[in-house]
């Protein structure tokens, strides 16, 4: 057996192996799928948690290391504009010239620092000790050198060196203090009508963790069944709706894992009620889901057409995505058919639906408290290529449906190019409608606006930044 070459020495200390630590390398992993495959963290990291917990090594994988890596992967990613605009003070180059994992792991240093109750010293040792496994003992020294200076003051401190003043460029300061870029901090600042109050309160509230939010399925599941769970308690608008206070595993439970409930915002669920509470004129036998994957809506509506002996045709455009809404709608009450269509391009005869929803997709500008790399992710440009889209869509909703039949345009965005905007170019094109005010479809749901349409907030009500229109078609 040959000798290993021996690791060459650049003083007198012996090498030593770095200590791995199976947080942050997972932390890590989790942070380079979402910069290099632009994916999800809420996709990428269950997975990665579930492997880790299968381990059997000598260091378990316990709750604890499960809820550190959670924070430390969602609060790099909500904090990373801020993160950024600290570091590059502390670097000796642009910032984009560091290399990506390099960065990745002086934000979750940064992280530590700044965003957590970690003790100064095993926050710059722990990421330290972390880079010299996954990046080599060279960079880690880099890395070494910028924690500790990152580490001289606390991030009060370095929101006054950083952030521009308020009153010379507001956005400008608002997006460093609160972590969003500045045309996402202008257009939520635009749909909210002004005032720095309103603005900041719902920049706080996209960087604050959600709760997770369950719906019982009618006729499958009660919320009073999930109430039975720990830390469960009932939502605040939705009548199905059932938060979990403490966290907590969705899968672990029951009527989760049997399709009777599942995990669904409680302003998702919303949408789907006031649609189908809207009133209507003749018959309500044929509802559509035009837009319908991943299916929890579809679900919802499903379970509601049921009681009223409606069934439901739930159509989706990417294949597998109609998979994920056929097993969303398994085992609902009542009829129901999935397909695999183009919502743009209806697979059925025009005037045939009483009910149809369009959920169209967007920029998901409404959903960065689930979804903070979406804001890095975006850019203003995104709304032009949606914008076709929308339209098209809601033109299709409201040829499918009949004469005195309700459409529900809805979309998880505030930004106004993506609500009233498109709402209002389609209906000069289709005269023959009228918008439905949607407001007494909320029962007990405060700060609605003047409608007739409704955009909820994260700030206001607790829930997604969902927007509903509902538009009656009677000619």
């Amino acid at each position: 057996m040959s000798e290993q070459p021996r690791r060459p020495r650049t003083s007198g200390k012996p090498y030593r192996r770095p200590k791995k630590d199976p947080v942050r390398i997972l932390a890590f992993e989790a942070l380079r799928a979402v910069d290099e495959r632009d994916a999800y963290a809420n996709l990428v990291l269950p997975p990665l948690l579930r492997k880790a917990r299968e381990n059997e090594g000598p260091e378990k994988f316990d709750a604890r290391d499960a809820a550190l890596a959670t924070e430390l992967v969602y609060g790099t990613l909500r904090w990373q504009g801020t993160y950024d605009a600290v570091i590059a003070t502390c670097v000796d180059r642009p910032l984009g010239d560091v290399d990506p994992p390099v960065l990745d792991v002086l934000s979750l240093g940064a992280h530590q620092l700044l965003g957590t109750r970690i003790p100064t010293h095993a926050a710059v040792s722990a990421t330290v000790e972390l880079a010299r496994v996954v990046l080599g003992d060279g960079r880690a020294k880099f890395v070494n050198a910028v924690l500790r200076k990152i580490a001289q003051d606390d991030l009060d401190g370095w929101l006054e060196r950083v952030a521009p003043p308020y009153d010379e460029d507001p956005e400008d300061n608002l997006a460093v203090v609160h972590s969003h870029p500045r045309w996402v901090v202008s257009a939520l600042w635009d749909s909210l009508g002004g005032g720095r109050a309103g603005i900041e309160e719902l920049l706080r509230a996209d960087n604050e963790r959600p709760e997770v939010t369950l719906v019982a399925r009618p006729g499958r599941a009660t919320a009073e069944e999930l109430l039975g769970e720990d830390a469960a308690v009932p939502g605040r608008w939705s009548p199905y709706a059932v938060r979990l206070t403490e966290g907590g595993e969705p899968g672990a439970i029951e009527a989760v894992r049997d399709g009777r409930a599942g995990v669904q915002d409680e302003g998702s669920q919303l949408v789907a009620i006031a649609l189908a509470n809207a009133p209507l004129e003749g018959p309500d036998r044929r509802w559509l889901d035009g837009c319908a994957g991943p299916g929890g809506k579809a679900a919802l509506l499903g379970a509601l057409a049921a009681e009223r002996g409606a069934m439901l045709l739930a159509s989706e455009k990417q294949p597998h995505r109609a998979g994920l809404v056929a097993n969303a709608l398994d085992g609902n009450p009542g009829p129901y058919q999935v397909i695999a269509a183009d919502g743009t391009r209806p697979a059925w005869r025009s005037g045939s639906f009483d009910r149809v929803l369009v959920d169209v997709p967007c920029t998901g500008l409404g959903a960065l408290r689930r979804r903070p790399e979406a804001r890095w992710r975006r850019r203003p440009s995104d709304l032009e290529g949606f914008a076709p889209l929308q339209r098209g869509l809601l033109r299709t909703a409201l040829e499918s449906v009949r004469v005195g039949g309700v459409v529900g345009y809805a979309t998880c965005s505030p930004h106004l190019a993506e609500t009233r905007a498109v709402v209002a170019d389609v209906l000069k094109q289709i005269p023959d409608t009228d918008l439905v005010d949607a407001r007494p479809l909320l029962p007990g749901v405060p700060e609605l606006g003047d409608g007739p349409d409704v955009q909820l907030w994260p700030h206001v009500h607790g829930t997604d930044a969902m927007y509903l229109a509902l538009i009656r078609r009677t000619g």
